[in-house]
């Protein structure tokens, strides 16, 4: 297989990345298409659908100690971060990176195609991807086909509608230019720390925007301490 596009956004790491794809409806990405998928005629109606399934690659994950991108040894269990990283369930029951073929499959709201120096590029939001994250293939979402209103979630049910409280001072926040402020309100209120760690001592941060944002976590509230630029 080969990229057919890449992902564009304000997430240059993975840190702060919303978990799962539709719980930052405000995230808007560009996907920008590779010069030979560069076709006006292969993205034909694609208009016509409101959302659109993304098979992307997980280029940054690293297994055994290896670099970003190498193969390795698949292993046949992980460790959850949302059941504190210490339970074992199987790699094919959780949606870790870390599997025999690191491929993520994500499904985003079709906001528009768009002309740009690149091509045709399309707007999404709700994704959950870094920026320059490898594209492999695009299919439409079919309600009546991908819907299941009665799909079980298994374990991943005990923290759907886990979030935070968002204390983010008016003097921090005015620092954060006005078109990332939804999004980065939301990433917050998810919890953008690793599930396993739970320090109320300790600062946070993540890089968004072209801005460091720091943070603590007490309870249940999250407090922006800090916003540098970088």
């Amino acid at each position: 297989m080969q990229p057919i596009a890449h992902i564009r956004n304000d997430f240059p790491t993975k840190f702060g990345l919303p978990r799962q794809s539709g719980l930052v409806p405000e995230l808007v990405s560009t996907i920008v298409f590779e010069p030979e998928f560069r076709v006006p005629e292969a993205l034909r109606g694609i208009e016509t659908y409101s959302h659109l399934w993304i098979i992307w690659g997980f280029h940054q994950a690293v297994r055994d100690g290896g670099k970003a991108g190498e193969e390795a040894s698949w292993k046949p269990t992980v460790r959850p971060p949302r059941l504190g990283g210490n339970t074992r369930m199987g790699v094919f029951a959780t949606r870790s990176p870390f599997r025999p073929n690191p491929l993520g499959l994500t499904v985003v709201k079709l906001l528009g195609v768009t002309d740009s120096p690149e091509g045709k590029v399309l707007l999404v939001s709700g994704a959950d991807m870094m920026d320059g994250t490898p594209v492999y293939d695009i299919k439409p979402y079919l309600p009546y086909v991908d819907s299941i209103p009665d799909a079980v979630g298994g374990f991943t049910e005990e923290k759907a509608a886990y979030h935070l409280e968002v204390d983010f001072p008016e003097a921090l926040l005015a620092q954060v230019p006005q078109a990332q402020r939804e999004t980065l309100l939301g990433v917050l209120a998810q919890d953008p720390r690793p599930a396993y760690q739970h320090d109320e001592n300790r600062v946070y941060g993540f890089a968004y925007a072209g801005m460091d944002v720091r943070f603590t976590v007490r309870g249940g509230t999250l407090t922006v301490v800090e916003i540098r630029k970088e």
